[in-house]
């Protein structure tokens, strides 16, 4: 009599969220494309094993437009971004399929260019030394709260041309959008609203007096016969300034976690950049993107026709999950997966997507993560965890993966 297998994992707890790995590996085992109902009530595929979900991303009978849901529960508001419908803000990037897509990418993609974000770099390393001197004498932070939130959000306002004297509303509204349920009780919409009454009137004050941001181009690309509606680009703004500031606050918190959790590769890197070298901490980037990721399932996908996907039979109208944190720990892919190696080489981790959709902000991601990290280790070398492991809680939510806290101790600095 053949050896049964163990019984499938429960999903969507707050013991799975603090570890999802376990789980994960027994679904590319035994069920690698799995129909489950989602904690709000929606029927999808998750996709976990490598292969399929690199195929699965780059397949455009998958469509990122919600419209093709068969259920249209994403009028009840449970698939997509909390908010985004009822603020009128769906008609960006991640919902949207070519050509619509492609012309909105190009408009957009100026911005991401590699010199645009090396001329960044310097602002980048400015937010990163100021948000630490203001903790630095302290002797301890939490460095989700002071550290790994702000700078992703300071940048992204940068870069889209928010006034510094207005910042600090986006810092309190984009607070309420991650919270994920653990803020008052329709918080996230409300400051989902307000984020898009401000950026109405910031487009209509840079059609006035633009500058040299983002939010001016997207006018500047408009007027010259481009066609951005005001709901595209107000749409435009608000996800760059979604995507662009949760995956690093998650990039830069898991990151040092995972640095902490594993004290070799932490000391590996230490060195290095003691030694005012650089390349352990681009390969280590990567490394972190890959172990324990800021997204742990890619964007929502809905089937345009029936796909074969993983031995299943996907039909029409289905929505489509790919679990980027499964398939980057995927053995068939990637060496002893389950090891921190900041020195990895063979690491096309799908972190950061695939296919047309590959995210955008990428390269600032990535500027961001190492001027955080590596500023961190050099300035504070002797961080470590001021609480226990068990005692660390994981922020609810479907796609993003992220601690709550992470506070941290260490030697205090004074001028």
């Amino acid at each position: 009599m053949p050896d049964l297998p163990p019984p499938a994992p429960e999903l969507f707890t707050w013991e799975f969220a603090t570890d999802p790995y376990p789980a994960y590996a027994w679904l590319r085992e035994h069920a690698p494309v799995h129909r489950t109902r989602l904690p709000s009530g929606v029927d999808a595929w998750l996709v976990t094993r490598y292969v399929d979900a690199k195929r699965a991303l780059a397949d455009p009978r998958l469509s990122k437009n919600p419209v093709h849901h068969a259920e249209q529960a994403h009028a009840k508001g449970k698939t997509g971004i909390p908010g985004e419908r009822g603020a009128e803000l769906m008609t960006h990037l991640l919902n949207i399929d070519p050509p619509d897509h492609t012309r909105l990418r190009r408009l957009v993609s100026q911005a991401f260019t590699p010199r645009r974000v090396a001329e960044f770099a310097p602002r980048v390393q400015e937010l990163t030394d100021g948000l630490i001197d203001a903790f630095a004498a302290k002797g301890e932070a939490d460095l989700i709260h002071d550290f790994a939130f702000p700078l992703p959000i300071y940048a992204i306002c940068d870069l889209l041309g928010v006034p510094r004297e207005d910042q600090d509303d986006f810092r309190d509204w984009a607070g309420m959008m991650i919270r994920h349920g653990g803020g008052p009780r329709g918080g996230v919409a409300r400051s989902v609203k307000k984020m898009r009454a401000y950026l109405a009137e910031l487009i209509h004050r840079k059609r006035d007096d633009p500058g040299d941001d983002l939010i001016s181009g997207l006018i500047r690309a408009s007027d010259d016969g481009e066609h951005l509606t005001e709901n595209e680009a107000a749409a435009m703004a608000f996800i760059l300034l979604f995507a662009g500031f949760e995956t690093t606050v998650n990039l830069v918190g898991n990151g040092v976690y995972a640095l902490l959790r594993n004290p070799d590769q932490r000391e590996r890197l230490q060195r290095s950049l003691d030694a005012g070298e650089t390349g352990l901490l681009a390969t280590g980037i990567e490394e972190l993107l890959r172990y324990d990721g800021p997204v742990e399932l890619a964007t929502w996908r809905y089937a345009t026709e029936p796909v074969q996907l993983g031995g299943q039979s996907v039909a029409v109208g289905d929505p489509v999950l790919v679990v980027l944190a499964a398939a980057d720990r995927d053995p068939d892919r990637f060496e002893d997966p389950d090891r921190l190696d900041l020195s990895r080489s063979d690491n096309k981790h799908l972190g950061y997507g695939h296919g047309i959709h590959y995210c955008l902000g990428a390269p600032l991601a990535r500027l961001e993560g190492q001027a955080a990290l590596g500023t961190l280790l050099t300035r504070l070398p002797d961080l470590r965890l001021a609480v226990d492991p068990s005692d660390l809680r994981w922020r609810g939510g479907l796609i993003m993966r992220g601690l709550r806290t992470l506070p941290v101790q260490f030697t205090a600095v004074r001028d």
